[in-house]
């Protein structure tokens, strides 16, 4: 069947799924924005959308909404001339629902199937939304500007056949009406890249080279932010610091904002919490990679002998999987997404998010006695391997969803 894959920073979640239908005889192609550079194993095909940013003086509370159809009409358009001037005219429709990108599709090929990636649904109250007190304002204008966000995401499930959410609470965000729609399939972690080595080593900034088995303390993000947690575990890192002089820490996350609010003009929120506690660290032990290659990381996850995730009740980051699946030990906010994965005390630990004294503890006693959290560190593993392994779990149902919907003769 001819299948095409929709997302504005393609390959996305599509990363194996695409190549693994390829595989198998279809015939794939992916359409994406033109600013988007990654590569990709299927042929691209590119749409150019420059729409300016509504004014949010005449769009108000619908700006979001306004934004994202206004790239639908892009992603819509030239549907159309794929459709009209070459012929194109898919099967499958596999497209991410963040963007707006899906919305008209079925509109140009109603014949279609289309299968939207349902990654989360905003909320005005409860969430991500309130969360924080630290960074939400009280009051009820949030509450309706945070529930607003949500309307293209309702609508892209409502023109839709089917959905797919990467967690039973990511799912869980959308609306009873639409939850029969979305079957529950992870992205897929490779556990055999991703696999405990003890061979691995890392060589920071400044010239050290840590090895697994050091004591290495690691935090990864995209990009450092209240969203996950990085306030919270920059104010817990002098404790730790200072109880344990021998300890790395191994910062990885870029200066912008994937989610939540911009830090004051001309500031950075890595710069922001640093400087609250920087007086308290030994900088020399504390080393910031920004945003790294993927082997990187990979051997950054198997020498960490604690990895620290934190988030807000929201999207659950690869990266937690990943540190699970190389048998690092995780200590996780104790957070609805986390919650799912982590079972306290038997394959990682919980901590409350806010509770910094509590973390400073659970860091420093992860550090201090590596054996006695090593039965934890091959659980988490075990749990990656039983119900997260990209070839033996996730693919194969990926795989078999996506070809349900293969045109019946």
């Amino acid at each position: 069947m001819k299948v095409l894959f929709v997302h504005q920073n393609f390959p996305g979640q599509f990363l194996y799924l695409a190549p693994a239908l390829r595989a198998r005889g279809h015939d794939c192609k992916a359409l994406t924005d033109a600013k988007n550079k990654r590569e990709a194993s299927i042929p691209i095909l590119r749409y150019r959308h420059d729409m300016p940013p509504p004014d949010p003086g005449a769009t108000r509370l619908g700006r979001n909404f306004t934004q994202m159809t206004d790239r639908a009409v892009t992603v819509a358009r030239a549907c159309l001339q794929l459709r009209d001037k070459h012929g194109y005219a898919p099967d499958v429709i596999f497209g991410h629902s963040g963007w707006g990108e899906t919305l008209f599709l079925k509109e140009v090929w109603p014949d279609a199937k289309l299968i939207v990636y349902a990654e989360f649904y905003y909320r005005g109250v409860s969430r991500d939304v309130g969360f924080d007190p630290e960074f939400s304002r009280p009051g009820f204008d949030p509450v309706m500007s945070a529930q607003s966000r949500a309307a293209h995401l309702g609508q892209s499930l409502l023109h839709a056949d089917a959905a797919i959410a990467p967690t039973k609470w990511q799912a869980s965000t959308y609306p009873a009406p639409l939850r029969p729609m979305i079957e529950v399939i992870f992205d897929g972690v490779n556990t055999a890249v991703m696999t405990p080595n003890p061979q691995a080593t890392l060589t920071v900034p400044n010239g050290k080279t840590l090895r697994a088995g050091d004591e290495v303390l690691t935090f990864v993000n995209r990009n450092l932010e209240p969203y996950r947690g990085y306030h919270s575990f920059m104010r817990a890192l002098p404790d730790v610091m200072s109880a344990r002089p021998e300890a790395e820490v191994v910062i990885v996350g870029g200066d912008d904002v994937s989610y939540g609010a911009a830090p004051p003009k001309d500031q950075t929120w890595k710069q922001i919490f640093l400087d609250e506690v920087k007086d308290r660290l030994d900088l020399s032990r504390v080393h910031f990679l920004g945003k790294v290659p993927y082997p990187e990381f990979v051997a950054l996850m198997q020498i960490s002998r604690v990895h620290a995730y934190f988030t807000y009740p929201f999207v659950l980051s690869w990266s937690m999987l990943e540190a699970m699946s190389a048998g690092a030990y995780v200590i996780g906010s104790r957070s609805p997404p986390v919650e799912e994965l982590i079972e306290d005390g038997v394959n990682g630990r919980l901590v409350d998010f806010f509770d910094i004294k509590s973390w400073s503890a659970a860091l420093i006693e992860g550090l201090a006695e590596p054996e006695r959290f090593m039965p934890l560190r091959k659980a988490a593993r075990q749990t990656i391997l039983d119900g997260y392994d990209l070839h033996r779990v996730c693919m194969p149902r990926m795989v078999d969803f996506v070809e349900s919907f293969a045109p019946q003769d």
